[in-house]
């Protein structure tokens, strides 16, 4: 994709500090990050959501997420836990439509958060039943 900026890093046009790369996906560090050791594991070919992302690629995506979240948890950048984030269209919060999965790491005091707040929905046994019923008929 021309005006895709992950496709352009991919293809060496602009930099990244790249953490991992293999046949079907890399890893580099955000260069606006939650925290220092955020990073992103993107697909090494173009998908603009998880519709058009290979089952193996994503499968691999997470996989890589799993290695850098114990790399990140072994002591080389503050990280008493971690987020594994990943936004699947603008509604969502997806900036860049390149499917990328975010990691980094969490530590006491940082400052980012992750709110539920009130938006949470109280849903009775019935609507749940229902709502799984529809999902695994979509299967």
């Amino acid at each position: 994709m021309d005006n895709c900026l992950f496709c352009k890093i991919l293809a060496n046009q602009v930099p990244s500090s790249t953490v991992y790369k293999d046949d079907l996906c890399t890893a580099f560090l955000d260069i606006r990050p939650i925290n220092t050791g955020h990073v992103l594991v993107i697909p090494n070919e173009h998908a603009s959501f998880l519709s058009g992302l290979p089952p193996d690629t994503g499968a691999q995506m997470f996989r890589v997420a799993l290695r850098l979240g114990q790399a990140l948890r072994s002591g080389v950048v503050p990280c008493d836990g971690v987020n594994l984030f990943l936004a699947d269209g603008e509604a969502a919060g997806q900036e860049v439509f390149h499917v990328h999965l975010h990691v980094f790491p969490r530590f006491a005091g940082d400052s980012f958060r992750i709110s539920f707040g009130a938006s949470r929905l109280t849903l009775t046994k019935e609507d749940l039943d229902a709502t799984a019923d529809r999902l695994r008929a979509a299967l």
